[in-house]
């Protein structure tokens, strides 16, 4: 068997997050602790941000509603994106892969948070597709999301393989028949590939 394509998550997997540290930054950006944030940054919003519900300023809009402390747009950002590194080898690996398998990343996020994200893979402009839950309105693991995905690759789910650091999101992947594996080391991840028959260098 060989692949024709690999979807990859961007969030631990391309980019690591520390969801402690936003937290951190996020009470005392609004003067508050980080239990009240986690109170007032409920399941709902998380879903409308990841769904475009609150696409750009209108996130901060409803947090400074929520939280009854103004920051500035430009606060807002530094706070919103202090959480992120990138995964360094991992883009390089994946680097290796452009031209020789489609690329498609597959992401539940904010557009905030990728538009800072964005110049700092510089990989992601060789994808062939970037499916992003705030653009397409469905998230892992919703069936249609992983459609989109397989859609924009242009190849049948057998022949394509999809990376996640979230075993729920890797067994939706499995679910509408394609390779879906736990990201959780780059070592892993070319290990996986090997497996199913794809040589990542």
């Amino acid at each position: 068997m060989s692949l024709d394509a690999l979807i990859l998550d961007l969030g631990n997997v391309l980019a690591f997050h520390d969801n402690e540290k936003l937290f951190d930054e996020m009470a005392r950006a609004f003067s508050t602790t980080r239990d009240v944030i986690k109170e007032k940054v409920d399941s709902s919003v998380w879903d409308r941000v990841n769904r475009g519900g609150l696409k750009g300023d209108a996130l901060r809009v409803e947090l400074v509603q929520r939280l009854g402390k103004e920051i500035t747009p430009d606060e807002w950002l530094r706070v919103w994106n202090c959480h992120f590194t990138i995964n360094e080898p991992m883009a390089m690996t994946v680097g290796f892969l452009v031209g020789k398998v489609k690329l498609v990343l597959l992401s539940n996020t904010h557009d905030q948070h990728f538009s800072f994200l964005k110049p700092q893979l510089p990989v992601l402009n060789d994808f062939d597709a970037l499916v992003l839950s705030c653009e397409v309105g469905h998230v892992k693991p919703e069936k249609e999301i992983y459609e989109k995905a397989l859609a924009a690759a242009g190849t049948s789910p057998w022949k394509t393989a999809f990376f996640d650091d979230v075993k729920a999101y890797a067994i939706g992947a499995t679910q509408v028949g394609m390779h879906g594996r736990v990201f959780t080391t780059v070592e892993q991840f070319t290990d996986d590939l090997s497996k199913l028959g794809f040589k990542a260098a």
